[in-house]
């Protein structure tokens, strides 16, 4: 014990804190127990705000939907969460750090892919214009299919057809043709 006492007593002791700096380190704490303390106000605040415009939202029957000005990403969330306790759906739309805002629905009228598809490009959902543009793309479908019709009729040729009529019979030369048409297609024939 002799050996471990000397060791022991020959080193320098933890420095001690003064009290000057307890009391700059005691302001710190309390600074920054303050600076949370606002923060979570802050937040308790703008949730109370969420709220009451989600309720006032909710009560009136003529709107489908509410857009909400652009916030930082932790409002944001606090606007997700409380519309989610409400029933209502949720997405937010814009760019990050710049213009990202969250837009609620009624559940009854939750948006189509589309209309979140205009939403996510910056534009406004016209439902007429998406109902126009939905028939355009029909018409170039059946417009595609009519043309493929034509081609596939085209390929083979009049004396191609008149052979197999001879050898085979009309029944197996439009088997034929089935068979033709796609490996002239891809280029064999």
């Amino acid at each position: 014990m002799d050996l471990l006492g000397a060791i022991l007593n020959s080193m320098d002791k933890p420095p001690t804190i003064g009290n000057q700096e307890r009391i700059t380190k005691k302001k710190q704490k309390e600074q920054q127990e303050k600076r949370l303390a606002d923060e979570k106000a802050k937040l308790k605040r703008f949730r109370e705000k969420i709220e009451d415009e989600i309720n006032k939202f909710i009560q009136n029957p003529e709107k489908q939907n509410h857009k909400f000005e652009p916030m930082e990403k932790v409002f944001r969330s606090i606007t997700h969460d409380v519309a989610d306790i409400a029933g209502l759906t949720a997405f937010s739309f814009g760019e990050d750090e710049i213009d990202r805002y969250v837009m609620v629905f009624k559940k009854e009228f939750a948006p189509c892919d589309e209309e979140l598809s205009a939403y996510r490009k910056g534009e406004e959902w016209d439902p007429e214009k998406a109902k126009q543009a939905a028939r355009l793309k029909e018409q170039q479908r059946k417009e595609d299919n009519e043309l493929s019709q034509k081609t596939k009729e085209s390929i083979i040729s009049p004396q191609h057809k008149e052979k197999h009529d001879k050898r085979l019979g009309r029944e197996a030369a439009k088997d034929a043709e089935k068979i033709v048409a796609p490996n002239r297609q891809f280029g064999f024939g």
